[in-house]
């Protein structure tokens, strides 16, 4: 019987910030809460990127002491390149975000992949702020969007403007979610907000990674 991990993460490989000469990445604290959140539980958990390897990291703040602690005793460089997994290994995928996400997770097939066949499978797909670009081609069996008709939140059009990047990303991921038929919710800029719909779990930003990671933990307990 194959090996089952509890989650898997899965982060940009995607360092540049449209042409504005700034790095990006993947939002630091969006997988090092998380990590905590899961690894204190109990949880297994497992590292890719989209090409493999070390990732690009954005927003670090090592006065963070779960940060911190993350970057000490997390390997990112051995993670594998995300065409390497098999959904039937893992118990839920969680879509890491960070606005690298915003280029490279959407029109992946690997990233697609992941979602679909863990939900088919019964089991917890999660994102969080930009991470929800990887749901745009997940499906279900039938065919359909994932996103169609699910209540979701994601990174807001509003706090995209606040941050003055609302025409640098490649598109409003909130416009996106809702042109696949998503209801998408916010609690306003930079509030914390998770909104759970069966085994779907997102998280609208950065302060709502934990929350995020706890939600994935009942989900798998129930």
């Amino acid at each position: 019987m194959p090996r089952t991990t509890d989650v898997l993460f899965v982060l940009t490989s995607h360092g540049e910030l449209g042409g504005t000469g700034r790095p990006t990445g993947f939002w630091l604290a969006e997988a090092a809460h998380p990590w905590q959140v899961f690894t204190a539980a109990g949880l297994a958990v497992e590292f890719v990127s989209i090409r493999g390897g070390r990732s690009p990291v954005d927003g670090a703040d090592r006065s963070d002491p779960v940060q911190q602690a993350f970057l000490e005793q997390v390997d990112l460089a051995a993670a594998g390149p995300v065409e390497s997994a098999d959904p039937a290994g893992y118990r839920s995928v969680f879509y890491v975000g960070g606005h690298g996400a915003m280029w490279d997770f959407p029109g992946n097939p690997a990233v697609a992949r992941l979602g679909t066949g863990i939900h088919a499978a019964g089991g917890v797909v999660a994102a969080v702020c930009h991470g929800p670009a990887g749901l745009l081609d997940v499906r279900r069996p039938d065919g359909s969007h994932l996103l169609a008709g699910a209540d979701v939140t994601s990174f807001s059009n509003a706090e995209e403007t606040e941050i003055g990047l609302q025409s640098v990303v490649p598109f409003l991921l909130q416009s996106a979610l809702e042109q696949r038929g998503a209801r998408h919710t916010d609690a306003g800029v930079f509030a914390p907000h998770v909104v759970v719909d069966g085994r779907l779990v997102t998280g609208q930003n950065p302060p709502s990674s934990a929350g995020v990671a706890r939600e994935v933990i009942r989900l798998l307990a129930a």
